[in-house]
């Protein structure tokens, strides 16, 4: 769809006639609507569309299509896409809208179900959500879990293969049986065939077990979650052999922020700085083989000061060292789950201002709908790796390219 800068009144007027449309107010706000948004867009990059001149400052690239429900019909808005940065109508739409839906209905849940305390009396306030009956909360929390839903079960099959993944698993609090109790929610990410991330999958379970994490992984490859190649994530033994059993032929990188907190536990804390810059050396490395250099000098350097920490580090040297088996270019991607913690941010902001959930299902709604848009955000976006260098990632570990044989850090517990 190409949205003209500029509208003839009269010729789109005769037009319009002509056509003799029911939905001739639609159409006319549709074509207004758009006029607005192409002008809006030609004003951010200093030049009308098309138009060569020395003030332009950045350029058109097509347009991202999204529905605009009004009093006249549900209209088709083309936001126009630029090359540098991103344009976004805030005076028109509303971003992150399922999300705050989300929000709202959980809120008001908690209020229906009796829970409600001076603090969600004072939120229910701040965003505006007063006399809503139970009725529309029903509605509303339908509209969002078959959303929610359509999401989590899509099929993977069609993006893949995914060449790294990554899973973590939140902590929140949830009433249930009278008693407010802990549960975890799981989540996964990965990169697809086209180098973009994606929000492979989300569940709420009672603990983080083996049996937990075992029907996630394998809710996944149900899915269609192949190729796996790398599957970063903490030492949790549960998850590790869920890993394991599920995505054959991948290898575990143990994340290098939780592993140094762990070692820390066995490091007495007066040498904590010295071991950490210890450790920090491995990964400043240039290459896979000055890392495991490295690695070995360090292991001599404390086997006789703190024999326990050099043990520790070498029965983990397989763990936290895998990423060295891919190009260097993408280590930082993949050596932890840092490039997650903005993900775990954003969903704390949402669940921390709710507190205890009222029951599970609200963990999905909010927790799916904020992963959702995420997930839209990440489609439309940068790819996070080149398509070059995911090809170099593949054929690094390609059994029919290797040299040597990698060992499988997967058959050592955490």
């Amino acid at each position: 769809m190409t949205v003209k800068p500029s509208i003839d009144p009269a010729r789109m007027l005769e037009e319009q006639l002509a056509q003799a449309s029911p939905d001739l107010l639609r159409e006319l706000l549709g074509t207004f609507i758009n006029t607005l948004l192409s002008a809006e867009a030609d004003s951010v990059c200093g030049a009308g569309y098309g138009e060569r001149t020395p003030e332009r400052v950045n350029s058109r690239n097509g347009y991202r299509h999204r529905d605009f429900d009004t009093r006249v019909g549900t209209l088709d808005v083309a936001i126009p896409k630029l090359r540098t940065g991103s344009y976004f109508p805030e005076w028109l739409l509303e971003r992150r809208t399922r999300a705050e839906q989300a929000l709202t209905s959980v809120v008001a849940t908690c209020y229906l179900l009796g829970v409600s305390t001076r603090r969600m009396n004072k939120l229910v306030q701040s965003l505006g959500v007063t006399g809503l009956s139970k009725s529309q909360v029903s509605v509303m929390a339908k509209e969002l879990d078959a959303h929610v839903e359509e999401f989590r079960t899509r099929p993977l099959s069609e993006a893949g293969p995914f060449t790294f993944v990554a899973a973590d698993a939140l902590v929140l609090k949830v009433r249930e049986g009278g008693r407010v109790v802990p549960v975890h929610c799981l989540v996964a990410t990965g990169i697809n065939a086209d180098g973009h991330r994606e929000i492979l999958g989300v569940q709420v379970t009672t603990s983080e077990d083996g049996a937990g994490w075992l029907a996630f992984f394998r809710d996944l490859t149900a899915r269609g979650l192949t190729g796996v190649r790398l599957v970063t994530s903490d030492a949790h033994a549960g998850l590790v052999a869920a890993i394991a059993a599920t995505v054959p032929g991948a290898a575990w990188q143990r994340c290098r922020t939780h592993y140094a907190a762990n070692l820390m536990a066995v490091t007495p804390k007066s040498s904590w700085g010295w071991v950490k810059a210890l450790l920090h050396s491995v990964y400043d490395q240039p290459d896979a083989e000055a890392v495991h250099a490295q690695f070995d000098r360090i292991l001599e350097a404390l086997d006789s000061k703190l024999p326990t920490v050099a043990e520790h580090l070498e029965t983990a040297r397989p763990d936290i060292l895998a990423f060295t088996a891919f190009p260097y270019e993408v280590w930082r991607q993949i050596w932890s789950n840092n490039p997650n913690e903005r993900l775990n941010r954003e969903i704390r902001r949402r669940t921390d201002v709710v507190g205890i959930f009222p029951d599970r299902p609200s963990i999905i709604r909010l927790v799916g709908a904020v992963l959702a848009e995420q997930h839209d955000e990440w489609a439309e976006g940068r790819r996070y790796l080149g398509l070059d260098l995911l090809t170099r990632c593949r054929t690094a570990t390609d059994p029919l390219t290797d040299t040597e044989e990698v060992p499988n850090p997967l058959a050592i517990s955490a």
